[in-house]
């Protein structure tokens, strides 16, 4: 095993939706991490208590059944971290993809379990990217499990000392999907009432598929393009003081891009411009 690679033990688990859940495990004292960075997580299915409860009930009732040879290897893929890099433990967002070789096997996560952490930490969607224009306004745009580096983000002081105002827009098909509503609730509390003249935290919750009173309808695009999102949080994107993060899926990403290209927002490059994204999908 590699030396960057340590093993993590699974603390608690939340299920969301039969397709979405949550889940945290130990961390290393050794590792750190940038609010908004990912990891490469790993598991083997094989040491999965889930499967190995199956092997134990097969050789109870003597059936000549062997694991699945490509159950027995090490998967990874990468989570972004939900946590503050300041927390005691690591929490992970995450969907469940049915053929997904990883995803597949993650949803059968128990209190307990073991997984692999690399603890190089990647990406570059970090506040600290940002030189130009100087912080005041910051709009991070999630759809899905996209929500999980802004949690972070917003678990850190940092974050509310350096801006005046932070809209966070989060995309759902169904009200169920929209996960992590109690923290989003409490954040301006738990964290902005911690430092002096915090930003202000405006929350817009977007449902797509159903009409949930107070949530705006339609695809981030489109509600960009309208003005719709910019009405609702009562402030306007501006190229000399607009900070916009994007995360979730990737034709969400690509979309929203362009049309933050065509209001007049610039794609962040050396430090300088409005707009940064991740693509580790």
């Amino acid at each position: 095993m590699s030396d960057n690679i340590q093993k993590v033990t699974v603390l608690s688990k939340t299920t969301w939706t039969p397709n979405l859940f949550s889940f945290t495990v130990s961390r290393p004292v050794s590792f750190k991490f940038t609010a908004g960075q990912f990891v490469r997580l790993g598991v083997n299915p094989s040491q999965l208590n889930y499967y190995k409860q199956l092997s134990a009930v097969a050789d109870a009732e003597d059936e000549d059944e062997e694991l699945d040879e490509a159950l027995n290897e090490d998967i990874f893929r990468a989570y972004s971290i939900v946590s503050s890099p300041f927390d005691e433990i690591l929490e992970f967002f995450s969907i469940v993809i049915p053929d997904g070789a990883f995803t597949s096997q993650l949803q059968h996560l128990e209190v307990g379990d073991e997984l692999l952490l690399n603890t190089v930490p990647f990406g570059f969607l970090t506040l600290a990217r940002y030189q130009k224009p100087l912080p005041k306004d910051l709009w991070l745009l999630a759809t899905g499990t996209g929500l999980a580096p802004f949690l972070s983000m917003l678990q850190d002081l940092k974050t509310w000392e350096d801006y005046e105002h932070i809209v966070l827009a989060y995309s759902a098909r169904s009200a169920e999907e929209l996960a992590y509503m109690d923290k989003i609730e409490s954040l301006q509390e738990d964290f902005g009432s911690l430092v002096d003249n915090p930003a202000k935290l405006i929350f817009i919750p977007i449902v797509t598929r159903e009409p949930v009173e107070g949530a705006l309808t339609e695809r981030l695009p489109k509600l960009l393009l309208d003005g719709t999102l910019q009405a609702r949080a009562g402030i306007d994107l501006d190229v000399d003081s607009t900070h916009v993060m994007l995360c979730g899926n990737p034709e969400m990403v690509e979309d929203t891009k362009e049309t933050l290209k065509r209001l007049g927002l610039v794609m962040n490059r050396r430090g300088e411009g409005n707009i940064a994204v991740e693509n580790y999908w």
